[in-house]
C-alpha cells in the first residue's frame, strides 16, 4: 500500500493575515525611520537596511522550500522505484 501525502494548502484567510502582518511591520518600520531625529543619512542607511534584511528573508524562505521540495521529489522516485522492484520480484521464481 503506498500512501499519498496530503498536499496542504493554505486557506484565504491566513494568506490575508500574512500579507496584513507583513505591511503593518513594513509600515510601521518606515514610520519608525522616517520619525527618528536623526540626520538623512543615517535614515537612508536605516531604510537600505531594512530593505535589504526584507529581500534577504524572502530569498531564504524560497531557499528553504526549492530544498523541501527538491527533497520531496526525490523521496518520490525512489519510492516509485521501490515499489516497482516490489512489485516484479517473484519469491517463487528459482534463482
Amino acid at each position: 500500500m503506498s500512501e499519498t501525502p496530503v498536499k496542504q494548502q493554505n486557506t484565504a484567510a491566513y494568506y490575508g493575515q500574512a500579507v496584513a502582518s507583513f505591511a503593518v511591520a513594513i509600515s510601521a518600520t518606515a514610520i519608525g525611520i522616517t520619525r527618528l531625529q536623526a540626520d538623512a543619512w543615517v535614515r537612508a542607511f536605516l531604510g537600505i537596511a531594512v530593505l535589504y534584511l526584507v529581500t534577504s528573508a524572502f530569498t531564504l524562505a524560497k531557499v528553504v522550500r526549492d530544498r523541501q521540495e527538491a527533497g520531496q521529489i526525490v523521496s518520490r522516485v525512489d519510492q516509485a522505484r521501490l515499489e516497482k522492484l516490489l512489485a516484479e520480484h517473484d519469491p517463487f521464481q528459482k534463482l
